[in-house]
């Protein structure tokens, strides 16, 4: 047993004495068909903050030679599937943070001989384990590997953390260099590949489409675009968040609001696990991702000068989804050429979630949604935007209040920062400057567009999640007045789907005058 070669079990028991964990074991069925085939070698790419290191953790504490995990496997979900022990505790792990070996390089000076470090480490923990082979400190971790198929026959999972960890910082090209030498001699070498049950890398971003691609040609790549049959387990699910809510008294709805909207398929939409257990810990509902990190990374990008990047940043803040072009991106930051390129890149840093049924992208939640303001708060660029932001409350404050005149006004100078003039009289984007106008209204309400009720669909409707305010249907006209849009709420009975509100329900009609460049409002309380 050794730090890296057939570690412990030691890291998967501290995650396991956490008050809360959620059982991602079955991950392991998931491997173990894959495992030994054409196709056992897998890239899991997720943003920070989504449980990574813990799988990789309990990965390797189920196939390590180094621990005996059966009594803690048996009890897990992985334990009451048939055979789950095929390959429990039966292969040699090597398990690698390279982050970690990067960082600490950094800090001994040491970044010329990383991989050297690397290679002599395993080389010494390799002696130890097989005592009975002979081993030279500078032997490679693939000649290692070797040495040991060839005479014992025995076979090897490789787990590497943050593989991606080289190719993302500006590191020296000899370094870089040496990276491609240490991925060419794990994972190219035909001769090295029957010796190897397994290989499961994680990194933030998919595998690199230039230099690194070709030394990983043979990983099956899993991503936020496309998770295939790997997406319920690094992040939360809402079943999984749903338990934990009851379990600990805590409003699901708004968790869901607060943390959901990585749909990753049809079936499983995933919640951010670092974000939702600091939620129940402190036993209310925040922004914990700048905890963890920082906006600065969506801010470098956010304000470069790509065509047609600022108005789709406000759509996507308004509550905005818009077209993006996943395809063309290499995956690496020096690709980033263009506005498609920008918004896939944050698609995999969690900042933007993907919608693979209509190719579009748009912000998951109010926590990041949070993020993309903090990102354009005091940039010139945005100061606009951020003035109608900031003023948002008194708009929704007046708007309860039933001041026409002063949502009127309110919405006049929004609509010469929000939009192009000659877009604004574009019905979807009308819509979208409305719901910007609106931005404050996000922390009392869930503001759903084209809300099917009624005979139609309503243009806007808020639901308050907050006690003793109003529900609100809003409709928008263009060039007709707010009487045919109040008039189209009552005959169309958009308030049918609000029935729990109908002793505290508003209608509110919009109209924009194309000449005059003018809203006129008019409010008034539902009367059954």
């Amino acid at each position: 047993m050794g730090l890296y070669l057939n570690p412990n079990a030691d890291a998967l028991k501290q995650s396991l004495r956490n008050e809360i964990y959620i059982d991602k074991s079955l991950i392991i069925a998931e491997l173990n068909k894959l495992a030994e085939t054409d196709h056992d070698f897998i890239c899991m790419s997720r943003p920070r903050r989504f449980g990574k290191s813990m799988v990789g953790n309990l990965i390797s504490a189920y196939y390590s030679k180094g621990c005996d995990t059966r009594p803690i496997f048996s009890k897990m979900n992985i334990g009451q599937t048939p055979h789950y022990d095929e390959y429990l505790n039966k292969l040699n792990v090597i398990k690698l943070d390279l982050n970690g070996w990067y960082q600490r390089s950094i800090q001994r000076n040491r970044q010329n001989v990383l991989l050297a470090d690397i290679h002599k480490t395993l080389a010494g923990e390799f002696q130890e384990e097989f005592p009975m082979l002979d081993f030279n400190s500078d032997d490679s971790i693939d000649q290692c590997i070797l040495k040991v198929y060839a005479k014992l026959n025995e076979k090897f999972v490789i787990i590497i953390d943050e593989y991606d960890v080289l190719v993302r910082e500006n590191v020296p090209q000899e370094l870089f260099d040496n990276y491609l030498s240490f991925l060419n001699g794990l994972f190219k070498d035909t001769t090295l590949r029957p010796a190897l049950a397994l290989a499961y890398i994680t990194g933030i971003m998919p595998i690199v489409r230039d230099k690194v691609q070709s030394k990983l040609n043979e990983f099956s790549e899993y991503t936020m675009l496309d998770a295939g049959q790997f997406a319920p387990y690094i992040g939360f699910t809402k079943e999984e968040v749903h338990d934990l809510c009851d379990k600990y008294g805590m409003p699901f709805d708004e968790m869901e609001r607060w943390y959901d909207g990585y749909d990753l398929s049809d079936d499983v939409s995933l919640l951010n696990p670092k974000s939702v257990v600091s939620s129940i810990s402190r036993k209310r509902m925040g922004n914990y991702w700048s905890a963890t990190g920082s906006f600065e990374v969506l801010k470098d990008y956010i304000l470069r000068d790509f065509s047609g990047i600022r108005q789709d940043v406000v759509s996507m803040i308004s509550g905005d989804w818009i077209p993006v072009n996943v395809t063309k991106f290499q995956n690496t930051l020096k690709s980033i050429t263009n506005k498609d390129n920008v918004f896939t890149y944050l698609i995999h840093l969690g900042y933007l979630s993907y919608n693979y049924k209509d190719g579009t992208c748009g912000i998951p939640n109010e926590e990041v949604r949070m993020e993309w303001v903090n990102a354009i708060d005091d940039e010139n660029d945005y100061n606009a935007i951020m003035s109608i932001i900031n003023t948002s409350k008194r708009l929704l404050d007046e708007t309860i209040k039933g001041n026409e005149e002063a949502v009127a006004t309110a919405l006049d100078a929004a609509h010469a920062q929000i939009t192009n003039p000659l877009t604004y009289n574009d019905e979807h984007c009308f819509q979208s400057a409305i719901c910007l106008a609106y931005f404050y209204a996000n922390t009392r309400y869930t503001l759903i567009k084209e809300m099917p009720t009624g005979k139609g669909y309503a243009d806007l409707v808020l639901i308050p999640y907050l006690p003793n305010i109003p529900a609100m249907v809003i409709e928008l006209k263009h060039n007709k007045s707010t009487e045919s849009a109040l008039n189209q709420i009552k005959e169309r009975n958009y308030n049918q789907a609000l029935g729990l509100y109908y002793d505290n329900l508003l209608f509110v009609g919009i109209n924009y005058d194309k000449e005059t460049k003018k809203h006129t409002c008019k409010i008034e309380r539902f009367v059954k």
